[in-house]
């Protein structure tokens, strides 16, 4: 299929795992439902002032523990900005995060590039960063990055006994801790605690407003007043201190308000889908049961032929499972992620695995000419 095919087929897709199905996503219906949830006296933001930014700010400190926050339109701005505030009050320009820190995989190494940080990578490659990691380090760091839930393993969350050792190391160390917390709206399900209650263990922390919540983009950084003092001065120096971003504002609110309450419901899905996928022969759930929403299929199969196969069922059922696949080092496996939201909700189990089960067939060869039709539900 040519690209053209995989861009219509999925605007077509009318159900999904996430909180919208691609034909929802579309600007005109979600400014639409935005503004019919904003009052016509609401005023927008200037150059980061304005009562409806400051209201999302302060919501959003409060519910983290946090003394302020301020709102930022990438995560990628935000974690630059907040390991740079701790190197310099520290006066030394080194930080660890693991291996698959998003630091590391996606930004380009913008952390030494444009603030001449060093890194240190603590951890194993595909397990979660341990206490013992840290004991190993053998140089002085300003500061710790942690990601919860870590999403290149499958979502994966240290138990709490191990969040309170690292928080223990940190501070017997003089080392600033710093949390990556795009994903840490679905991690209270798996803690059983606030949100203030987890944020309490880190001195600063970056949550998203589209991961999870469903918001159109952005994201919050939080912590004491004067960090998010001087974080303004270097969101303004980043070229992150827009004009206007109320859009990005009301999503975000209308995220907080619509999905917090929800994230065990999409947890309690997610354990629900994986434990029927787990029955399929070539499906391998990572981790098994999902600690959040999110989760990671192995699944073995060629590459190309799971996403052609994906791509036609996604034609017939109107289902999206999954955009592309990512590999593994193992040319006969690759994962694939799903997270579950709103949508998700609305599926029928037996039918995802059914679906998978006709994926799996069809991505092994022993549909005739790859096609998925036959599939019964």
């Amino acid at each position: 299929m040519t690209e053209l095919d995989f861009h219509a087929i999925r605007a077509r897709c009318t159900r999904a795992f996430g909180n919208d199905a691609p034909a929802d996503r579309r600007p005109a219906a979600r400014l639409a439902a935005l503004a019919a949830l904003t009052p016509p006296d609401v005023e927008q933001d200037v150059y980061g002032e304005g009562a409806l930014l400051h209201d999302v700010e302060r919501e959003v400190a409060e519910l983290l523990g946090k003394e302020a926050a301020v709102f930022m339109p990438s995560g990628t701005m935000a974690q630059q900005i907040a390991l740079r505030i701790w190197c310099d009050r520290r006066r030394l320009p080194v930080v660890a995060f693991h291996p698959r820190s998003h630091l590391e995989m996606h930004e380009e190494r913008a952390y030494e590039r444009l603030h001449h940080l060093s890194a240190i990578l603590v951890g194993g490659e595909h397990a979660l960063l341990q206490p013992a990691d840290l004991a190993r380090l053998r140089e002085p760091i300003a500061a710790l990055l942690l990601e919860l839930p870590q999403r290149e393993l499958g979502g994966l969350l240290p138990p709490w006994e191990e969040l309170l050792a690292i928080r223990a190391w940190a501070t017997a160390h003089g080392v600033t801790l710093h949390l990556d917390g795009a994903r840490l709206w679905e991690s209270a399900p798996f803690y059983g605690r606030p949100y203030a209650e987890i944020a309490g263990l880190f001195d600063s922390v970056y949550v998203s407003t589209y991961k999870g919540l469903g918001g159109i983009s952005g994201c919050l950084l939080a912590g004491p007043e004067d960090f998010i003092a001087e974080s303004r001065v270097w969101q303004r120096r980043h070229g992150g201190n827009l004009f206007a971003l109320y859009p990005y504002a009301l999503a975000a609110r209308a995220g907080l308000a619509e999905h917090l309450p929800r994230m065990a419901d999409y947890r309690d899905k997610a354990v629900a889908i994986a434990a029927r996928l787990a029955r399929i022969p070539g499906v391998e759930i990572v981790p098994d049961p999902p600690h959040t929403n999110m989760m990671h299929l192995a699944l073995r199969a060629p590459a190309e032929r799971l996403e052609r196969a994906a791509l036609e069922i996604a034609d017939e059922t109107k289902i999206w499972l999954f955009q592309r696949t990512m590999r593994t080092g193992v040319p006969s496996v690759q994962r694939v992620e799903l997270s579950v939201g709103k949508a998700g909700l609305t599926l029928d189990t037996e039918e995802i695995g059914q679906i998978f089960e006709s994926l799996m067939a069809s991505a092994a060869g022993a549909a005739a000419s790859g096609s998925c039709h036959g599939l019964t539900l």
